[in-house]
């Protein structure tokens, strides 16, 4: 469950069945629900959605929620993906409990209970191979063909099955499958695989096993032996749930679940595919699973997401059962959001630009100006030191200023953030590239604090830090990875890479404290967006700080592919 309480999430069609199941107490035990991933990838924002319905509908109807590891094809399968997920699990803020279970708990029972199916008929050892029996299965429209070995005696079957449970056979001679209806309208049913040979070590189980189960016998079981009341899928498993209902009503399990499906979370601008995410982190395309710019969990937590923001997001996009493409604005507006009230101040320069302040006394370089955090007193103020060398944002001067430009140009008055008034009297170009180098100014010895004795107005107020204190830093701007809304319909979508998703800048200065953060410690660096130290590269002596979402949405004034 959750590491602490919180407020019951918005109705939704699951929610509903859920309290009229507790209320006629159709389960006759404590609600028990599970969330099943194969540990053979990293979840991704996707899995999030499941994570925070299955754990948080367990946690506000006292229940509990199994993690369950779908251990059953050890060629793709690892503990190293195992731990991740966990750690996943715990960062969304929900605690596993005592247990964590696996498939291959099971084994032997799903052994046992696949005899007990040979011997009632209803399985049956096929040798067609996989192409053969793609073709014998039929189609949509055509309905499927009896293999020629369905009508093996038990005995024989039985003798076939422990063999290849000794490993008496290569892999693909033989498969056991269900025995159904080949004729049935549903694909699904027409005697669908339970076990295939497989001679490849599992990470728990070792050589143990020469066969192992697959996924909608083995999912149904292990929901039945957990004592399962909710089992919640997406909407690809609709199809699949007379299955799951016919091998529990033809074995003698505890107990039986019920099966109910939602549409899985898609987002636009992104790939959830995880054939897709492997393509984009084995060609090189991102710097690995945790880059900052995939919708992966550990992407998202290293670029600065907050596990609460996420599961906000998961509580807005809601549960239903009509499959949409969710605007990713809503995730990034549920982390500023969060950011807003939560985030430490702090200023930066990320493309700077030299003001020096030409009466400013040089025995004043250490003076300090108090800040504070506008949303919450608990984190105090913060000294920020000031001096007569001091950085500006490039794009806070001009030098021809254009209509409604208040920031620093030539004659023109504008405030420093917490310090004091300045008016720019000068500039010194670099002779190399005839780019401004230097703005000169003065300033306005009674204003400090940033207002006018006087009362004068001053329309622009810009941020800046200390030539003399400031610290310098990398800070990496990341934008969405994808240039078209859905990439995931496109035939290439690695043709629709955004080439801006990331602008990595080396030469960024920041105030002093910045550079002993702790990693993962988030900031909203004043008027340019939010950002988080990294989690890996981060250290005092070189700090690094990801974009995590910038103040507002600019993607739709700057993207040509939103105005259509």
């Amino acid at each position: 469950m959750m590491d602490k309480k919180t407020s019951p999430p918005p109705a939704n069609f699951i929610r509903s069945i859920v309290e009229s199941d507790l209320q006629k107490n159709r389960f006759d035990r404590q609600l028990a629900m599970r969330f099943p991933p194969e540990p053979n990838g990293y979840l991704h924002i996707g899995h999030a959605k499941s994570i925070c319905l299955n754990f948080g509908t367990a946690l506000n109807f006292h229940g509990k929620c199994n993690l369950r590891f779908d251990d059953t094809n050890p060629d793709k399968e690892s503990e190293e993906f195992e731990d991740a997920i966990e750690a996943d699990v715990r960062w969304l803020g929900f605690d596993s409990g005592p247990r964590i279970y696996h498939a291959s708990d099971y084994f032997q029972q799903l052994f046992d209970y696949a005899i007990i199916l040979i011997e009632s008929d209803k399985a049956y050892v096929d040798s067609l191979s996989a192409a053969e029996m793609r073709e014998f299965r039929g189609t949509l429209t055509e309905v499927g063909r009896p293999s020629p070995y369905r009508d093996r005696t038990s005995d024989e079957n039985l003798k076939l099955f422990r063999a290849m449970a000794a490993g008496e056979f290569d892999e693909g001679e033989h498969v056991l499958r269900a025995k159904i209806d080949m004729a049935s309208p549903n694909i699904n049913m027409r005697d669908p695989v339970l076990y295939r040979i497989r001679k490849t070590a599992h990470h728990r189980t070792g050589l143990a096993w020469k066969i192992y189960p697959m996924y909608d016998y083995t999912h149904c079981v292990s929901d039945a032996l957990e004592g399962i009341t909710h089992s919640l899928c997406t909407l690809e498993f609709e199809d699949h749930r007379p299955l799951y209902d016919w091998v529990l009503n033809a074995l003698p399990v505890p107990c039986h679940p019920q099966q109910i499906e939602f549409a899985r979370l898609e987002l636009n601008y992104t790939i959830t595919s995880k054939r897709k995410l492997s393509m984009l982190v084995e060609n090189g395309h991102v710097s690995g699973w945790d880059d900052p710019r995939l919708p992966t969990l550990k992407g998202l937590r290293r670029r600065g997401y907050t596990p609460e923001a996420i599961r906000e997001f998961c509580e807005r996009v809601g549960v239903t059962k009509k499959q949409t493409l969710i605007d990713v604005e809503v995730l990034e507006n549920c982390v500023r959001e969060h950011l807003d009230n939560s985030a430490a101040r702090a200023m930066a320069v990320i493309r700077p630009l030299k003001v020096i302040i030409e009466n400013y006394p040089d025995n004043l370089n250490d003076e300090l100006h108090a800040a504070n955090h506008p949303k919450d007193e608990s984190f105090g103020s913060r000294m920020i030191e000031f001096s007569r060398e001091i950085f500006i944002e490039r794009d806070d001067f001009m030098e021809a200023p254009t209509k409604g430009f208040f920031r620093l140009a030539p004659g023109q008055e504008v405030r420093l953030r917490y310090a004091y008034l300045v008016t720019c009297t000068r500039v010194e170009r670099d002779p190399s590239t005839g780019e401004v180098a230097v703005v000169y100014c003065t300033y306005d010895p009674s204003s400090r604090g940033g207002n006018a004795p006087d009362g004068r107005k001053v329309k622009g107020t810009i941020h800046w830090v200390s030539a003399v204190h400031g610290a310098r830093a990398e800070v990496r701007l990341y934008d969405r990875l994808f240039n078209v809304p859905n990439p995931a319909s496109e035939d290439d979508f690695l043709s629709h890479l955004n080439s801006d998703s990331v602008e990595i800048i080396t030469n960024a200065i920041v105030e002093p404290g910045l550079a002993s953060v702790l990693p993962e410690s988030r900031h909203q660096f004043e008027r340019l967006g939010y950002f988080c130290a990294d989690s890996i590269d981060h250290r005092p002596s070189a700090p690094v700080f990801n974009r995590v979402v910038t103040l507002r949405d600019t993607w739709a004034k700057t993207n040509p592919a939103t105005k259509n």
